[in-house]
């Protein structure tokens, strides 16, 4: 039985970039999504171009019992997981006590819970075997507060600690662990958080879900901590150690405020 990569958020954005970055390479993969249509249009094409075992299946990882069902059946099944990728997420722009709050836990439920569910079901069954990696997905934002889109930042936070930290614990079981922080990606990131892109359509910061992809399978070989892709986001996300607090917050909340669509 082949070993697989399991990515969520498989069927668009980054997470679909990668996972054809992984299949071009040789790898078995597992795609979750909660898309039936595009997910498995997705895993018949990757099977049948890169010769590859495609496996997928249809989970909102926001919903508890979903995945519950999800990891039992990964249980159930035997499958060795030897590369854990947690792309899922979404972001939601304005004043956070003006969002809907049933909107804002979803973020979290995704964003927060879910990733550690999966880090510390699969990231367990890895240290028991003595073996696997595990890659998340934060962003630059993780390395700042973000008003205006603060819930969203908040939830990068906890990924990036959370993932440097599973490192140094994870180290001794012979798990390795990175964190993914891309910059501006040409995604539907924006439109689902009603951020107005066309403003960052001309910037040098912007890159495609491609070159992300790339770079990062590349860092995976060479086990790198924090993957940054492109030295603006680079600068971007290590910036805010060099400025006091009240003017990175400034800074994000009104480059934030630029963006979207505000009263």
């Amino acid at each position: 039985m082949p070993r697989y990569a399991l990515i969520t958020g498989a069927s668009s954005g980054i997470g679909l970039a990668l996972a054809e970055a992984l299949a071009r390479r040789g790898q078995a993969l597992i795609l979750v999504a909660r898309q039936r249509d595009a997910l498995e249009s997705i895993a018949y094409e990757l099977a049948q171009r890169f010769g590859v075992d495609v496996l997928f299946r249809i989970c909102d990882l926001s919903e508890p019992l979903q995945l519950s069902g999800l990891l039992h059946e990964l249980e159930q099944s035997g499958r060795q997981i030897e590369l854990l990728v947690n792309n899922a997420g979404f972001g939601s722009g304005g004043a956070f006590v003006e969002q809907d709050w049933s909107r804002e836990q979803e973020m979290i439920e995704l964003n927060v819970l879910a990733l550690a569910r999966l880090c510390h079901a699969i990231g367990g069954q890895m240290a028991r075997s003595g073996g696997g990696q595990i890659l998340n997905v934060a962003s630059v934002v993780g390395f700042m507060p973000g008003p205006w889109m603060s819930n969203y930042y908040a939830s990068k936070a906890y990924v990036l600690h959370l993932s440097e930290a599973l490192r140094c614990e994870l180290k001794r079981h012979g798990v390795k662990v990175s964190v993914l922080c891309p910059g501006p990606t040409r995604t539907a990131f924006f439109r689902n958080a009603s951020v107005e892109a066309t403003r960052l359509d001309g910037s040098k910061l912007m890159m495609s879900p491609e070159e992300v992809a790339l770079i990062t399978v590349k860092a995976l070989r060479r086990n790198k901590a924090i993957i940054i892709p492109g030295w603006r986001n680079r600068l971007m996300a290590w910036s805010p150690r060099l400025a006091p607090r009240w003017l990175v917050r400034w800074i994000a909340g009104r480059a934030n405020r630029s963006v979207l669509p505000l009263r």
